[in-house]
């Protein structure tokens, strides 16, 4: 028996609902400690061994296999919502819309106080996801992060705004990315790639 279930593609169309299907919800990877329950899990006795999901109006359907354990469930649940996220993000966003959806951020998280004079895509940058240069006021964001979920994307453009505020990395720096409620995971997803791509082991967006 294969160790982990096999994943089919995110957004496969819904069967027809088998009676031995058995459904509870349970908190998304982004809305715990929120009190917000917008994945449903199915478990069905006929599934062996993939897992599927798809949007159903606000939330998410995660179906998988009866026999799967609460932390295989878990663990399955949060790598099909990135798939999802991914599949969702690959529309290309330009340099405008980056640059408006830098401004969203800086708004929501940073009081408005970070203003770049750009923010663009750059393919010149493969060791590293962003970068910024706080005298010109310019940032610039890795090719590889088109195609991510679109929270990786906003931790990533977030992180350069704050540089714009504070230069290094220490206390300061972190204390502003407090307030962006996916930083831990959109860490450890790009912590991820980079182990899964074998490069040298970086900070999560590194700047000059």
């Amino acid at each position: 028996m294969p160790a982990d279930p096999s994943p089919r593609g995110a957004g496969e169309t819904p069967l027809r609902r088998a009676a031995d299907t058995t459904r509870r919800a349970v908190p998304s990877p982004e809305a715990r400690g929120s009190g917000t329950s917008a994945v449903e899990v199915r478990r069905s006795s006929r599934r062996r061994r993939t897992v599927s999901a798809y949007r159903e109006g606000d939330r998410t359907v995660v179906l998988i296999p009866a026999r799967m354990s609460e932390a295989e469930e878990q663990r399955w649940v949060t790598v099909m919502l990135d798939r999802l996220a991914a599949q969702e993000s690959k529309r290309m966003l330009g340099d405008s819309e980056l640059a408006e959806r830098a401004e969203r951020l800086a708004g929501q998280f940073l009081d408005g106080r970070a203003r770049p004079a750009t923010v663009r895509w750059v393919t010149n940058q493969n060791t590293r996801w962003g970068s910024c240069t706080p005298a010109e006021g310019s940032i610039r964001l890795s090719h590889r992060l088109q195609g991510m979920p679109e929270y990786v994307i906003d931790y990533v453009l977030l992180h350069e705004l704050a540089h714009l505020l504070v230069p290094g990395h220490g206390p300061q720096f972190w204390r502003l990315l407090e307030a962006y409620p996916r930083t831990e995971r959109a860490r450890g997803y790009l912590e991820g790639v980079v182990a899964a791509d074998r490069l040298p082991q970086l900070p999560a967006a590194r700047t000059e």
